[in-house]
């Protein structure tokens, strides 16, 4: 979740998370438009430490704009292993539409220069903007896979990062290919070391989800895919 800068609303989520002892993953977004790369290096660092002083897990970051120069965007990495070694809290970087990583060759060439980046997996995105399930680019993905840390498990195809339902025998390639990926981030998680991995089941309202022309009927019930999205991802890795 995303932290506004509002006192009573800072209160509460401290004595909420205090109360029933949840853990919280901090979202860093921001949704001003027209900002040049100086100015958003400053307010992205400022909302960094923000939600750093809340002691997340980590922190998931929507980093930089696709229309940034190369430079620019690595300015705002720079930014964020600063803020994650002065906080101590892990700072990943999602592959997403209109920022930094916003498909494979761009993300390999940021991963060239900043070797031990973090990345939050929404492949779903990539498939979007390459109009395809990555069948060509999978050394591209194979090196994303050993810098991912969370998944967010949403499933897109070749023109839309998120499908209609997960359960549809027609998106079925899509979910297979999606699978394929997760278990192989998971696998690699597990001959690290690492203990435990997060996973969201991120299939989102509209306009992700689909509607009904004219009638703003959504074409599935969002909370629905996303239990059926729970379940399938645990069948797929308590086996």
């Amino acid at each position: 979740m995303g932290i506004p800068f509002d006192i009573e609303y800072t209160n509460e989520l401290s004595y909420l998370l205090k109360k029933y002892d949840l853990s919280l993953i901090a979202q860093q977004t921001i949704h001003q438009a027209n900002l040049s790369a100086k100015e958003y290096a400053v307010k992205m660092e400022e909302y960094l430490y923000h939600l750093a002083s809340f002691r997340p897990e980590f922190i998931n970051s929507h980093t930089g704009r696709d229309y940034y120069s190369f430079s620019e965007n690595c300015e705002l990495f720079k930014v964020a292993e600063v803020v994650a070694a002065k906080t101590g809290v892990p700072i990943l970087h999602e592959t997403h539409r209109g920022r930094a990583l916003f498909c494979t060759t761009m993300t390999q060439k940021f991963l060239d220069v900043f070797p031990t980046l973090k990345i939050t997996a929404d492949f779903s995105h990539w498939c979007c903007v390459s109009e395809s399930l990555l069948q060509e680019q999978q050394d591209f993905v194979k090196t994303a896979i050993r810098h991912t840390n969370y998944i967010h498990a949403r499933i897109g195809n070749e023109q839309s990062p998120q499908i209609n339902h997960p359960g549809d025998q027609e998106n079925e390639r899509a979910v297979n290919a999606h699978i394929d990926w997760w278990k192989q981030i998971v696998a690699r998680a597990k001959e690290t070391g690492q203990k435990e991995f997060w996973i969201c089941t991120e299939f989102g309202p509209p306009p992700y989800l689909q509607t009904l022309p004219f009638t703003n009927r959504t074409v599935a019930n969002q909370f629905e895919v996303n239990l059926y999205m729970k379940k399938l991802l645990e069948n797929t890795f308590d086996k």
